[in-house]
């Protein structure tokens, strides 16, 4: 370890050390021929070809110029440590700003952060020789004072002349379990796909807030005949939408021949694919048209495609539906005259109609005939009874039976009033009871989802680990060390630290730092017959 204000050729003096591993660390330090904050990653070596393919990973970091990857401008070696020296980004990663935020990024801030990440793959990728970078995941991922997000740490990328030596500040790490995938793990060498696998897995974590499944994990629950344990980002969170969900499974895939091919080919698809328009670029498949005053909302696809339709958006992007052609706004003025002229004549017959219905309910009630004639005088519709049909007791008999034809009529109208009243009461409760029972229903399924949510925490948080997935141990001779993969680690009350690798061979560190290797038990032979 450098302490504070030592300084290196004449020109780097450090400030602090930012992180420590197992081979080196990296630290802040001024240049004081330019008078700039710079970082210093120092490596320690014994093996002088890890040397000379340190001054080849140099050579070949210093030539790349991307806005999302940290400039290198200058190396040496002094004393016993090899030193890079790379632009210094301040701040907090991004996996110390998840857990300080303790919730998913902004859909369109993470798609923006994509959109960069992508292209700077696409341009470490296509360099020659190609470049992996082999350990993408939250803590190497910083933002600039701009909001540029930038990729650091290239301590385990790999490029052609084979494994570059490890500038990390993770120690020596082979892969992050979380973010690695399946051939990493096991083995059986990296290409590009992996670093899309790894980006993949990242934006997962992003948008979720939850780390995604382990490939070792995946692979397991596959094996046993299980669902794959990786949930889908949407169902994660319902503001992701399913096409960024589909794009980020389809990346996730364990088989590395069924993901993008390319970074170029996954940032086309989120492009194309995506809810929201990524960083106002042109590429986004949503295209916007003014709103006409009474239209319906709807998504236009710009693509040339007949019949087409663009994925659904969220609610954060504005699209409206076009002016709809003029044979589409309405019914022609031809037809909507004769239905007019129609309705009235069937409106005028009706009228008409029941008004006679009327007229020979009034000539069907009897008249009393007058008391001092014989004869009865008919009436009809178009004639007037006469003055003399109508009697002083007849009169007397209308006016007692209208107070009886009036109270009936109250009695009616406050019986159908009462009616309607129950009726709508009863309307009124059915209503609420439905919307007791939606409510009791979603409570129910929300405390369910809560609990397999939390279930899922319990054993993500019991499996996930930033454990190393290499350690390097001495070997049984005493001459140099050895690199020993490790799936699992547990420490025990008194500091001890057992890892297991896969072949169940136990890495025991005594708190001195002792370590010694127990290898797996021999299966007893079978005595032959």
């Amino acid at each position: 370890m450098l302490a504070p204000n030592t300084i290196l050729q004449d020109r780097y003096r450090i400030v602090s050390q930012l992180g420590q591993g197992g081979m080196g660390a990296v630290y802040e330090a001024v240049d004081l021929r330019l008078d700039t904050t710079v970082a210093l990653k120092e490596t320690l070596f014994t093996d002088e070809k890890l040397r000379r393919q340190f001054e080849r990973e140099a050579r070949l970091l210093a030539r790349l110029h991307h806005p999302a990857l940290p400039r290198v401008s200058d190396h040496f070696a002094e004393n016993d440590g090899e030193f890079l020296v790379m632009q210094y980004i301040a701040g907090d990663d991004l996996a110390e700003m998840m857990n300080l935020r303790r919730a998913p990024f902004p859909l369109e801030q993470v798609l923006l952060w994509a959109d960069q990440l992508l292209d700077a793959l696409d341009y470490l990728h296509t360099q020659e020789p190609q470049i992996i970078h082999r350990d993408i995941k939250p803590q190497n991922l910083k933002l600039s004072g701009r909001g540029q997000i930038v990729l650091l740490d290239f301590g385990l990328a790999k490029g052609q002349l084979g494994e570059v030596s490890r500038v990390s500040t993770a120690s020596i790490f082979g892969y992050t379990p979380n973010y690695a995938p399946l051939e990493q793990i096991q083995g059986l060498g990296t290409d590009a796909r992996s670093d899309i696998y790894a980006l993949a897995a990242t934006l997962y974590h992003f948008v979720t807030n939850v780390k995604p499944a382990d490939a070792l994990t995946r692979a397991a629950a596959i094996v046993n005949g299980q669902t794959d344990p990786l949930v889908p980002a949407n169902e994660v969170n319902p503001a992701v939408g399913p096409h960024v969900a589909l794009v980020l499974q389809k990346a996730l895939s364990q088989n590395r021949e069924q993901r993008y091919a390319t970074a170029a080919a996954m940032r086309t698809a989120l492009h194309t694919s995506s809810e929201v328009t990524v960083g106002g670029r042109d590429e986004a498949a949503t295209v916007l048209f003014a709103p006409p005053s009474n239209a319906a909302t709807k998504i236009v696809n710009p693509s040339p495609t007949v019949g087409a339709v663009a994925p659904p958006i969220s609610e954060s992007t504005l699209v409206h539906q076009s002016k709809a052609p003029a044979s589409r706004r309405g019914i022609p003025w031809g037809v909507a005259a004769g239905i007019l002229v129609l309705l009235l004549g069937v409106g005028t017959a009706g009228y008409f109609f029941v008004s006679s219905r009327n007229s020979s309910a009034v000539t069907s009630s009897p008249t009393p005939a007058p008391a001092n004639t014989n004869q009865s005088q008919p009436v009809t519709a178009d004639s007037t009874p006469p003055i003399a049909a109508t009697t002083p007791a007849t009169a007397e008999k209308s006016k007692a039976a209208e107070p009886a034809k009036e109270t009936r009529k109250k009695e009616s109208n406050n019986s159908n009033e009462a009616k309607n009243e129950a009726a709508r009461a009863e309307a009124e409760r059915r209503k609420q009871e439905e919307e007791d029972r939606k409510n009791a229903a979603e409570a129910a399924a929300d405390k369910a989802e809560q609990e397999k949510e939390k279930e899922r925490n319990k054993r993500k948080e019991a499996d996930d680990s930033d454990e190393p997935g290499y350690i390097e141990v001495p070997n049984p001779n005493g001459r140099g060390t050895r690199r020993v993969p490790t799936v699992r680690t547990r420490t025990l009350p008194d500091g001890t630290k057992v890892m297991i690798t896969p072949n169940h061979t136990r890495i025991v560190t005594a708190p001195d730092g002792t370590t010694r290797v127990i290898p797996p038990p021999v299966p007893p032979r079978r005595r032959k017959p």
